[in-house]
């Protein structure tokens, strides 16, 4: 018998939002075969059957918005107002990949034929066949759509694993393309750690998103049995202070970016690294977290809402009394509000006075909480942006055009951005980050249409023209 597994609201954990059994793996193997069958169907469908799919599911995700923001907010404890901004881009993404079903699939280039020999020498892409996708709950709506919606649009079938704690979103993904694709093609797979393991065994190309331990597991996994691959895991992001940036602007900016949706991103700024003295801007910095609305979710003020599970509190809690022990100071947060049995709540945290070679300034907690670091000149702060294992994305903040770019050219994450938060993607953009945060190619706008597919070189070479027979000579007419 299969193990049922539940998603709960962390807001109230008595709340079961679903339960399901977990996909065993020689179900995971069977739906992936009849997964490759209808891919063959959906191949011959051609661009604009494709495209008019997409497009009737970005239809369906409007007419739902309401209910799916409430699933959200009630699944995974997002703040409202963040659960609808997830489901209007989730409708956004399908349209851009509903249009993407009619990019170009290949270039045409000069052919090193004979020149007495007509040809044509180009390259096409094609769909690799089933695309296993295991993906987190943090974002549980737009992550699965922003995986699926490409491997649709370039003509794969679909194999989801959803989070276990995102259940009821995994289930309304599914609803959306309900009856608008051919039978078997997507298939939503809940499941744990084996169901998991069996997405990738029986896929023909992975993209995981999730932590780095299990990322490293996906990815060699997936370069074992010689799948394309790509992982995006974790960051320990940080946001670079210059000391001509604006304080109360930065602070309000960062403070939203460290601690929105209780710090559950991982694009959340987690190292807030000051140049020159910290003490003005981090009096600015405690007063903007202070000023966050901080309670149930489903408030449209509230901003940093429960984190997700009652082993993610401890983490949290775990690295507050690490920090304390070690010498740091305690700015804010770092008590529950309600009782555990009410809600997996954490006030947001900040932290200064703390070693930036501490574990908890180096690796991520994956909560409501930051750290603030100074640095006496910038090519200092530059080093302890880069000092960490992860690569993801990094704010900088200032005025001073020369020293954004020097910080711009000096930091080594796959984002960069430039008086903006470190939180907040663009679809039609690549997504990624460098060392632990990302294995394989970028996702998302355009370079994920190269990674679902694969592509070939063709030279076609006309055949040979036959040689004309001479014509038979005929005598000459005798003149009459």
């Amino acid at each position: 018998m299969s193990e049922l597994i539940r998603s709960r609201s962390p807001q109230c954990p008595s709340d079961v939002v679903m339960e399901q059994a977990a996909v065993p793996p020689d179900e995971v193997r069977a739906l992936a075969a009849r997964a490759r069958t209808a891919q063959a169907g959906w191949c011959r469908e051609g661009p604009a059957g494709r495209a008019a799919a997409l497009r009737a599911a970005a239809d369906r995700l409007r007419d739902r918005a309401d209910a799916l923001t409430d699933l959200i907010v009630r699944e995974v404890g997002k703040p409202a107002s963040e659960a609808r901004a997830e489901v209007d881009r989730g409708a956004a993404i399908l349209d851009y990949y509903a249009q993407a079903c009619f990019a170009a699939t290949g270039d045409v280039l000069p052919p090193s034929l004979p020149a007495h020999q007509p040809g044509l020498l180009f390259t096409e892409r094609r769909p690799h066949g089933v695309a296993g996708l295991v993906t987190p709950w943090n974002f549980p709506l737009a992550i699965p759509l922003w995986k699926a919606a490409p491997a649709l649009a370039t003509g794969n079938a679909v194999l989801l694993k959803p989070s276990p704690d995102a259940l009821a979103c995994g289930d309304a993904v599914a609803g959306l393309f309900e009856g608008l694709l051919p039978s078997g093609l997507l298939h939503v797979v809940p499941g744990g750690t084996e169901t998991g393991r069996a997405v990738v065994d029986a896929s023909d190309i992975v993209s995981f998103t999730g932590s780095a331990t299990v990322g490293a597991q996906v990815a060699v996994a997936a370069a074992h049995a010689g799948l394309p691959v790509q992982a995006e895991m974790g960051g320990q992001n940080a946001a670079l202070v210059l000391p001509d940036a604006d304080l109360g602007q930065t602070a309000a900016l960062l403070a939203s970016a460290a601690m929105g949706y209780a710090g559950q991103k991982c694009t959340a700024t987690r190292r807030i690294v000051v140049v020159g003295d910290a003490r003005e801007f981090t009096e600015a910095l405690v007063a903007a977290v202070a000023s966050l609305r901080f309670g149930d979710p489903a408030e449209p003020t509230v901003v940093a809402g429960p984190v997700i599970d009652a082993a993610a509190r401890s983490r949290v809690f775990g690295a507050v009394e690490a920090a304390r022990a070690s010498g740091a100071r305690i700015l804010t947060g770092g008590t529950g509000g309600p009782t555990a049995d009410d809600g997996f709540f954490v006030a947001p945290v900040l932290i200064d006075r703390i070693d930036p070679a501490h574990p908890v300034a180096r690796e991520e907690t994956f909560g409501p909480l930051a750290t603030i670091l100074a640095a006496p000149d910038l090519a200092s702060a530059v080093e302890l942006v880069n000092d960490v294992r992860y690569g993801l994305v990094t704010s900088v903040h200032g005025h001073d055009v020369g020293a954004l770019l020097d910080a711009v050219r000096g930091v080594d994450t796959g984002l960069i951005r430039v008086n903006a938060p470190t939180t907040g993607v663009d679809f039609h953009a690549p997504f990624g980050g460098e060392k632990a945060s990302s294995y394989g190619p970028r996702e998302q706008g355009a370079a994920a249409l190269h990674f679902y597919t694969s592509v070939r070189t063709v030279t076609f070479a006309a055949p040979p023209r036959p040689t004309r027979p001479t014509p038979p000579s005929h005598p000459a007419k005798e003149a009459l």
